[in-house]
């Protein structure tokens, strides 16, 4: 990891963010579980800072089982209350327990062709590199991701509006929001995006 490498602003915060940064953030990202830890990890940060949500990232795949969504669906109400006293997660009730609710609403789409990947994949905007010139460019939603918070609220997911959702998008790849000064955007933007053809698998 380059300290001279030009990269988007946020990234400097600290050693995990600028290391996250470098191997993960906007490059194109498809499975069930590997989406539905971002969409865990995105909602836990409302109100906070990704830095706060990242420094505790293998705490929240040891508490919720490595993202398994079955058994995550099953919790009871006992064992989220166990991981509510986790010191390593963000410990606010309606987010620890949202992870169950999402669970649950996510049984129906891993269940269809494509699963919850193909679902969420069809909300990615049809332009997925736009030219960001600097951070004052990048948008904090937009209206596909105002379209996927309705849909999944519509599902029965929660810790799902618009600017959550977009952060998915980001985080995923289904937009490069890389800036164009960014040794990141050229190599996000040349990554293939490998989502199953299912059609369109909006409700």
């Amino acid at each position: 990891m380059s300290e001279s490498l030009p990269r988007c602003g946020w990234a400097a915060g600290s050693p995990g963010e600028c290391r996250y940064h470098d191997e993960e953030w906007g490059m194109p990202l498809v499975g069930d579980r590997s989406l539905f830890e971002f969409l865990t990890l995105e909602g836990a940060q409302a109100g906070l800072s990704w830095r706060t949500v990242l420094e505790r990232r293998a705490a929240y795949r040891e508490a919720f089982l490595d993202y398994e969504i079955e058994a995550l669906a099953a919790l009871s109400d006992d064992q989220l209350m166990e991981r509510l006293a986790n010191p390593g997660l963000v410990r606010n009730r309606l987010k620890i327990q949202s992870v169950r609710t999402n669970a649950r609403a996510a049984l129906p789409f891993i269940a269809q062709p494509g699963g919850l990947t193909a679902f969420l994949w069809a909300f990615a905007p049809a332009e997925r590199n736009p030219v960001r010139a600097g951070p004052g460019t990048v948008p904090s939603e937009t209206p596909e991701s105002r379209l996927m918070s309705r849909d999944l609220r519509k599902a029965g997911f929660t810790f799902v509006g618009p600017t959550i959702c977009y952060a998915l998008m980001q985080a995923t790849g289904m937009v490069n929001d890389h800036l164009k000064t960014c040794h990141r955007q050229s190599v996000c933007a040349a990554a293939p995006v490998l989502v199953p053809d299912v059609g369109s698998p909006h409700l």
